[in-house]
């Protein structure tokens, strides 16, 4: 017994740590802004939050706020509560749990810090135009919207030159919000520590490559917080460059995130917060391991398009071609590149109640991937937050299947 806690507390990852106190004086900052006289801007988590970095604004995102109530299990008294306001129980979980916060300061840090202007970008879905605007009228404070086209195949020159347009109007947007002209120096070298910063979250997911990995998704989904919060900042360089450091001496020592790793799999789409501990416990139960994911990866997927010496010049290509924004047929391509670089068994997929446009096309996903890879699927359904739509029991009966499929597997091809 004694040998196996020690091999348990050798797989906890030191880096979490640091992570838990530059999350807690991050919010600190936001919630005492008025304070000291900075500006709060709320961001959807797929919106260009460099400029909000360069201009000395506050970045905050609803999504993050959304994760942490679903994580704290606060998900159905607040989806309850804005349900109870008149809000389909069909709305995104995260925009039902945000709207519900606002007017009593709920959730696990007692709401979030009051905003001085909104930046909506609806590259990740429809819902956050409607939701940034309930909540810009509740605040009585501006709202900025970014739209970018659905990209089906390819970038044309067109949406190049109309989202480009967009985010001239952003800064113009900034500039007159807060009272002073736009830094063109200083986004230079927040460009340069955006991409810098994506680079070694890049690598740090990399690492999962070996046999055993190092870390796992849902090691991932907590860890991914800086590059989405505080993209462009020297201490999120400086933090994935000692988490790299540290998963680089896992590597070295054989140090697994399952402490057996027999099967490798591929999660897709948004974790269930509320349930990530117990999905981790019972996949490592049975040796395996999900050693990558497509939530994310996100964060770094746009890096082929970055150019840092016209950082503002690429922002529109790396905003519009992001997972969410891109046709069923590429987000297929992009999964089994995914699955073949990471070497995985299977592919496990949250069919989330919540997110429209990360679940309606995974069934055509699930049958490309079974015709181009061969190799086994699951799907489960639930919700980010909304812990009504998960079943323990029929879940838990679906991955032991899964897993008895993937045993069959191996043992035919030993």
């Amino acid at each position: 017994m004694a040998e196996k806690d020690e091999a348990k507390e050798k797989r906890k990852i030191k880096a979490v740590a640091r992570m838990k106190e530059i999350m807690t004086a991050y919010y600190i900052e936001a919630k005492t802004a008025e304070q000291t006289g900075k500006k709060v801007a709320w961001i959807t988590s797929g919106g260009p939050v460099e400029p909000l970095i360069a201009m000395d604004v506050i970045p905050v995102y609803p999504e993050n706020h959304g994760a942490m109530v679903g994580a704290s299990k606060m998900g159905v008294d607040l989806c309850q509560k804005a349900e109870a306001m008149g809000y389909s129980s069909d709305l995104c979980s995260y925009a039902r749990a945000d709207i519900a916060c606002a007017p009593i300061s709920g959730g696990p840090i007692g709401g979030l810090p009051r905003p001085d202007m909104l930046v909506c970008c609806n590259n990740i879905c429809g819902t956050v135009l409607k939701w940034y605007e309930v909540q810009a009228r509740f605040f009585n404070v501006p709202l900025f919207i970014l739209d970018t086209p659905f990209c089906h195949t390819e970038f044309t020159p067109e949406s190049r030159r109309y989202v480009q347009e967009q985010v001239n109007e952003y800064i113009a947007f900034l500039e007159k919000v807060c009272g002073k002209k736009f830094d063109y120096d200083r986004i230079k070298e927040v460009g340069r520590l955006s991409a810098e910063g994506q680079r070694l979250w890049q690598a740090v997911l990399d690492t999962a490559m070996n046999r055993p990995a190092p870390l796992s998704a849902f090691d991932a989904f907590f860890h991914l917080a800086l590059i989405v919060t505080l993209r462009g900042t020297q201490q999120t360089v400086d933090y994935y460059k000692m988490l790299l450091a540290e998963m680089q001496e896992r590597v070295a020592q054989g140090i697994g995130a399952v402490a057996d790793e027999k099967y490798r799999l591929l999660w897709d789409n948004l974790p269930v917060w509320y349930r990530t501990k117990w999905l981790s416990e019972k996949f490592a139960s049975q040796g395996a391991c999900l050693v990558a994911d497509t939530y994310t990866s996100a964060w770094c997927g746009a890096l082929r398009y970055v150019d840092v010496n016209d950082f503002l010049g690429t922002m529109a290509e790396c905003h519009t071609r992001i997972y969410l924004n891109i046709g069923v047929d590429e987000m297929a391509r992009q999964v089994i590149e995914m699955a073949k670089k990471y070497d995985v068994d299977g592919i496990v997929m949250h069919s989330n109640r919540s997110c429209k446009p990360y679940s309606f096309g995974q069934y055509d996903i699930q049958r490309i991937v079974r015709e181009k890879l061969g190799i086994p699927t699951l799907m489960i359904e639930a919700d980010m937050v909304d812990e009504r739509s998960f079943s323990e029991s029929q879940i838990e009966t679906r991955i032991d299947a899964f897993i008895e499929v993937l045993k069959g597997r191996q043992g035919s091809s030993a």
